[in-house]
C-alpha cells in the first residue's frame, strides 16, 4: 500500500480561513471584505463566510466603527499558549543570569495581569544589601517600572479604561497618582523603549524595565533590573543599566520569534 503525501489530505475550506488569518500580519491591523478577496482571490461571499465562522469562535472581530475586521482575543491565546510551550521562563534564565553577572543587582521577569504585575521568575545578586524577591507577587502597575511598560504600550481605549478605574495610593513621594502624571510618564517610556521606577513603590529601591515582545509583536512580558539607590544611581542608570535592560530585551524578543 501507498502511503499518501499528506498534501493531498488537505481541506480546502480549513486552507483558505489560515490564509485569511495570516493577512494580518506586520503593521496591517485592519482589513475589509473587499480587500481579503482581493489578496485571497476568493469570492466576497466565500470571505464574508470564512470570516463569520472566524468571528463566531473568536479569531477575527469586527471593528463596528469602520466595519473591517482584525484579529481576536482567541489568536493572541494560540499566540501565549506557543509561548508558554516554548518556555517564557526557560528562555528568559539564562539572560537573567547574565544580566546578573554583568551588574551584580537582581534581574526579574514579569508579566502583566488585571491592572498587576506578576514577577515569575528572579536571578538574585549576591551582595548582601539587595531587593527583596517578588517572585509570584501581584504589584500595581502604574508605580512599577514592569508595569509601566506594559502600560506604555496599551491602546488609547485599553488605557482610558485603566485610567477610569484606578484609584491610586501614595506609596511614596515619588509615586504619581494623577492620571495626568501617569499619561506624561508613559509617553516618556515609549519615546525611550523602557521604563524607570524611582522610589515609586519601595523607599530606597530603584528599577529598570524593558518590554519582552514575541513574534506575534505584542508585548508578553517585562525584563527588569532593582537595585537600591545607593548602588544605582542616575549616572550608573544611564550609562550601564538602561543598555544593559535593553540589549536583554532585545535577546529574550529574539528568542520568543520577535522580528529583528
Amino acid at each position: 500500500m501507498v502511503k499518501k503525501d499528506k498534501s493531498e489530505y488537505i481541506i480546502q475550506a480549513v486552507s483558505h480561513a489560515l490564509d485569511l488569518l495570516e493577512q494580518f500580519h506586520d503593521d496591517v491591523d485592519e482589513l475589509g471584505v473587499t480587500e481579503l478577496s482581493k489578496r485571497l482571490k476568493l469570492h466576497k461571499n466565500n470571505v464574508f463566510r470564512l470570516l463569520a465562522t472566524l468571528e463566531s469562535r473568536g479569531y477575527i472581530e469586527q471593528n463596528k466603527a469602520t466595519e473591517n475586521y482584525r484579529l481576536g482575543l482567541k489568536a493572541l491565546e494560540l499566540g501565549q499558549t506557543f509561548i508558554k510551550q516554548m518556555g517564557l521562563l526557560r528562555q528568559a534564565k539564562p539572560i537573567l543570569e547574565q544580566m546578573v553577572e554583568e551588574s551584580n543587582e537582581t534581574a526579574y521577569v514579569a508579566i502583566y495581569k488585571e491592572n498587576h504585575i506578576v514577577y515569575l521568575d528572579v536571578v538574585e545578586t549576591n551582595l548582601t544589601v539587595r531587593v527583596v524577591s517578588r517572585v509570584g507577587s501581584r504589584l500595581p502597575a502604574y508605580c512599577t517600572a514592569a508595569g509601566k511598560v506594559h502600560m506604555a504600550y496599551m491602546t488609547e481605549e485599553e488605557l482610558d479604561s485603566l485610567l477610569d478605574g484606578l484609584n491610586p495610593i501614595q506609596y511614596t513621594p515619588t509615586t504619581i497618582c494623577t492620571p495626568e502624571g501617569i499619561t506624561k510618564e508613559l509617553a516618556k517610556i515609549r519615546e525611550q523603549g523602557y521604563a524607570f521606577d524611582d522610589e515609586e513603590l519601595d523607599l530606597g529601591v530603584r528599577c529598570i524595565a524593558a518590554p519582552i515582545r514575541d513574534y506575534t509583536r505584542r508585548i508578553v512580558g517585562s525584563i527588569s533590573i532593582s537595585g537600591p539607590t545607593m548602588r544605582v544611581s542616575n549616572a550608573r542608570t544611564e550609562s550601564e543599566l538602561v543598555p544593559l535592560v535593553l540589549k536583554a530585551s532585545t535577546e529574550l524578543s529574539t528568542r520568543l520569534g520577535y522580528p529583528k
